[in-house]
């Protein structure tokens, strides 16, 4: 089969298209054929070893697919059933074996592009809205990065619940797609800084959450944004890790919760992955949750679209197609 292997630490370059034997499922996995396999930060994490893993690798957690045969012990699906996976381990790759408790069916009316662009970043910003901080009518929020993949979920998530939505974007070019998915205000910071902006608008410290998947460069102004007792969700360090910070800070303004949640805390089991999942799926199969797939690469362009990613310069999610 091909694949993307990484056999080293570093930038894109090190994406390596390669022929590797084909993967054979074991007790209780799935060999899947991969449809479409989602490009996310987590892999960029991987790739340039801010998250180690053993090397060699094959990058890539999220995949949609066909089964194309099961291992022993699997009862939950047949061959030919359309799954996906958002915590696969060598999703980079036409063929993948995967645990069957970790998979998820894939419901008609959703296309594996679409499966494969939705469920890691659909499944977060599910359980961001719904269960780190519950998102509720008149909730005031902020979402960082609200062009890009989660972003435009997490907007489409949160006006479903009412809450208003502050939306931070890094150009005037990209301010009109989470306007189109519903926020109430879009800051472009290119032009301004966003704490200044939220702060004309509605006042000193007006925020009740922040949901910060940048990192080191919006964690500070965020805290700054908070109301006594109001909470802070850093998921993501697009722009780097945040530095360290003494509890003192939170006492210091206000009291403030700091919470750093990851997916695998909120799918800890099958039935709550499954559940998400299908709320998800079902979202997208009625257009009521719209996908936007910003670039569509081959296997062998693994690189070009890790480059794109960190670019910042995304709308929306880019995958690969085997």
């Amino acid at each position: 089969m091909r694949a993307v292997q990484v056999t080293q630490t570093g930038g894109p370059e090190v994406l390596d298209a390669v022929e590797l034997p084909d993967p054979t499922p074991g007790p209780g996995e799935l060999l899947v054929s991969v449809s479409a396999a989602g490009v996310n930060f987590l892999d960029v994490y991987r790739r340039s070893g801010l998250y180690p893993v053993p090397l060699p690798s094959i990058p890539g957690s999220e995949i949609a697919g066909t089964v194309r045969a099961v291992g022993s012990g699997v009862v939950d699906f047949s061959v030919g059933d359309r799954v996906a996976c958002s915590d696969a381990d060598g999703g980079y790759a036409e063929l993948l074996a995967v645990r069957s408790e970790r998979a998820v069916p894939v419901p008609d009316g959703v296309t594996d592009e679409q499966a494969a662009a939705v469920l890691l970043q659909g499944l977060t910003a599910h359980y961001l809205v719904n269960d780190t901080y519950r998102l509720s009518a008149g909730t005031k929020c902020l979402l960082h990065a609200a062009a890009g993949g989660v972003g435009l979920l997490l907007v489409q998530l949160a006006k479903r619940t009412g809450a208003e939505v502050f939306a931070t974007v890094g150009s005037a070019e990209k301010a009109p797609l989470p306007a189109a998915a519903g926020a109430d205000h879009v800051i472009v910071t290119a032009d301004r800084d966003f704490v200044q902006a939220v702060e004309e608008i509605a006042g000193p410290h007006p925020l009740d959450v922040v949901y910060d998947g940048v990192g080191r460069a919006t964690f500070t102004g965020g805290l700054d944004l908070l109301r006594r007792r109001g909470t802070m969700v850093s998921f993501g360090n697009a722009s780097g890790p945040v530095e360290p910070l003494s509890p003192l800070v939170l006492s210091a303004k206000g009291s403030l919760y700091l919470t750093r949640p990851t997916l695998a805390d909120y799918t800890a089991d099958a039935a709550e992955l499954r559940a998400r999942a299908a709320d998800v799926f079902e979202l997208v199969a009625t257009g009521a949750l719209q996908v936007r797939i910003g670039a569509r690469f081959p296997l062998a362009e693994a690189a070009d679209a890790h480059r794109l990613l960190e670019s910042r310069r995304t709308t929306g999610k880019l995958i690969l197609v085997p």
